[in-house]
């Protein structure tokens, strides 16, 4: 029996010991964690603004170099359809068609890549965004609330702010035909700034569903990460609620 007790009570003591360095390292994983969150905050910040840059100089260079050369070409071609009306054949205009193509998929690429109204205005930006949406979805209903004038607001912050509007709406409206309303407005709120949709659904199933997808989860933290924002999510009858503070 002795033998017994020492024998359970060395076996007892290893599994304490065993709980206990376990605790330690948790312990000592978590104090790392807490020591390189504003380290990581700060790398993740770093990286979102360098590939904002990235973004901003490949738009520019469409807009300042593959733009301009369209446009020359098409000016060219017309002057010789003015100064030769005879040579204008149907080559000359299915030519002058696909350039008027290629010009006007440059301008939706460098728009996609980075907005040319992103540094001048939220708003206009945020407008131009919803632009293609109110045609990709022709039965939902779009309110939007911008503001007229707004304040100054880095580039980088902004793309932040548009892509993760852009990622909310690709997420959280039905891909069948489910008429619902979406109601977007800006405001300020002091000094924050305020994002906030409103999606209508037609019953308490679909609201649930689409407004408890894990992807809205990161979506939510990475703009936190990103902005050192905030952004909330609240349910009213059928309505999803989200606001984004800055």
């Amino acid at each position: 029996m002795l033998v017994k007790s020492i024998l359970y009570e060395f076996h007892m003591s290893r599994k304490l010991c065993t709980q206990i360095k376990l605790l330690v390292t948790y312990v000592m994983s978590l104090v790392y964690f807490l020591r390189s969150y504003p380290k990581i905050k700060q790398a993740l910040q770093w990286w979102s603004w360098r590939q904002s840059v990235k973004l901003f100089l490949e738009a520019e260079e469409i807009r300042d170099g593959l733009l301009q050369e369209t446009f020359i070409i098409r000016r060219h071609l017309d002057l010789l359809t003015v100064n030769h009306p005879n040579s204008l054949t149907t080559e000359t205009q299915e030519c002058l068609k696909k350039i008027d193509q290629l010009h006007h998929s440059l301008v939706k690429l460098s728009d996609r890549l980075f907005p040319a109204s992103l540094q001048d205005s939220l708003p206009l930006a945020i407008e131009c965004l919803l632009k293609p949406l109110l045609i990709s979805y022709p039965s939902q209903y779009f309110y939007i609330d911008m503001p007229a004038s707004w304040r100054h607001e880095p580039a980088e912050r902004s793309m932040i702010i548009l892509r993760a509007l852009e990622e909310l709406l690709i997420i959280t409206i039905p891909e069948v035909v489910t008429p619902i309303s979406i109601y977007i407005s800006l405001k300020k709120q002091g000094n924050l700034a305020q994002l906030i949709v409103t999606i209508s659904y037609p019953d308490v199933s679909t609201l649930v569903f689409y407004s408890h997808l894990p992807e809205l989860d990161y979506l939510g933290e990475s703009f936190r990460f990103l902005t050192g924002g905030e952004c909330f999510y609240h349910s009213q009858n059928f309505n999803a609620i989200w606001s984004f503070y800055w």
